[in-house]
């Protein structure tokens, strides 16, 4: 099934319920998002974008994107009843459309998201805690929803203990919306492609390299967070508000080809 919402403008907003966890149990639907920029729903094209959103009743938002990137772009249109907490989570800002000529581009790809794990242990401790507290729907979104995003989306779905190979279908998906992003991309510099030619990609083998090498060196996602402070109480208040019995087949991932 397609799991990316029916938006104009956003590319890669997506619902993270309906995956099957371990002990009989689904990811509950329609209360846990991931998205790209949500400063998009400011433009005069997004006015119908803007609508849907407000009628998905999200009383959360967590930027996990830079202060520059908030001043150059903006963020989430405030409403009432809604929740924004900036939290960024990456410390070495580099420019992926720019990236040169690779012989394994997955593997760099990950080793890019490892530093996210290396320097941001704090801030991800910190997104944990606002998804495990907050009430109602709540939606995490960086530039483009797929690094940063994807890296909190992996976390998160693996302490609600969803297998490795959802979590890496999931992170995958970004590949269908991966001509969006490119053509975002072009809009804001007159026009040009990305001079990388795997900008806006997100294959599974980016996600497992990276949950491999946390495994290998901290011993797997619930010791990385637990190291940077995230209680068991608060993992076990993620799990009750997000996960729900299961009763039939879970949403089972459209796969996107490597």
């Amino acid at each position: 099934m397609d799991r990316h919402l029916a938006f104009g403008r956003l590319h890669n907003f997506r619902d993270l319920g309906g995956y099957r966890a371990a002990g009989g149990q689904l990811t509950r639907s329609r209360v846990l998002y991931r998205s790209d920029n949500l400063a998009k729903l400011h433009e005069p094209a997004a006015a119908a974008d803007r609508e849907w959103f407000d009628a998905l009743g999200i009383r959360t938002v967590v930027d996990l994107r830079y202060d520059w990137e908030i001043a150059r772009a903006g963020r989430v249109p405030e409403r009432e009843g809604l929740a924004f907490h900036h939290i960024s989570i990456e410390h070495r800002p580099w420019d992926q459309a720019a990236t040169g000529p690779l012989p394994d581009p997955w593997r760099y790809l990950a080793d890019k998201l490892g530093e996210i794990l290396a320097d941001g242990g704090e801030e991800i401790a910190e997104v944990i805690g606002v998804l495990a507290r907050e009430e109602g729907p709540a939606v995490f979104h960086c530039a483009s929803g797929k690094d940063r995003t994807g890296v909190i989306a992996a976390l998160v779905l693996t302490l609600l203990g969803v297998d490795r190979d959802t979590v890496a279908a999931d992170f995958a998906l970004t590949e269908h919306a991966t001509a969006g992003l490119r053509a975002d991309w072009s809009a804001r510099n007159e026009g040009r492609a990305p001079g990388w030619e795997h900008y806006g990609r997100a294959p599974e083998a980016v996600i497992r390299h990276l949950l491999d090498d946390l495994d290998r060196d901290h011993g797997g996602v619930a010791a990385y967070v637990a190291a940077h402070g995230v209680p068991e109480t608060t993992v076990a208040a993620l799990r009750a508000r997000f996960l729900v019995p299961a009763r039939g087949p879970s949403r089972v991932p459209t796969r996107a080809a490597d």
